[in-house]
């Protein structure tokens, strides 16, 4: 069989892409972006939430055991870090900042030996809503 040649030295049939099969292509990755994205960003939020859960455990157990031993309630956070019972604030995880925490101080005293009424229990400051329904501010 014998291949013509053009003036430029290529042969008649030359191999590579056409441009149906490139839409084609990109299609199929567009399809398959359409579908990995929203799992991807369900995964991180949940993720988010997963530490949120822990932070505010955390932060709940610091000040409790921080009650008890001082026989009064933390008047903020940093109290628990200057006190040891943590190293640093955590930052929320949903607004990534450390001065969003919201804590609640009820006015009256948990234990016996408690002297000063103070913080009683922290949340989160985002305004969100969380993949269950709930707002991350009454977790």
């Amino acid at each position: 069989m014998v291949i013509r040649h053009s003036s430029t030295g290529r042969g008649r049939y030359e191999r590579g892409f056409t441009l149906l099969e490139l839409m084609v292509v990109m299609a199929v990755m567009l399809i398959l972006a359409a579908i990995a994205v929203p799992s991807y960003l369900s995964s991180v939020k949940k993720a988010k939430e997963a530490v949120l859960r822990e932070d505010l455990h955390t932060l709940r157990s610091a000040i409790d055991s921080y009650t008890a031993d001082k026989a009064k309630a933390p008047q903020s956070l940093d109290d628990l870090v200057q006190a040891g019972y943590l190293k640093v604030i955590p930052k929320d995880p949903i607004t990534s900042r450390t001065d969003t925490w919201i804590t609640g101080q009820s006015g009256s005293l948990t234990t016996i030996d408690e002297t000063d009424p103070g913080i009683d229990d922290v949340h989160s400051g985002a305004q969100e809503t969380s993949s269950d329904g709930t707002s991350y501010s009454t977790w």
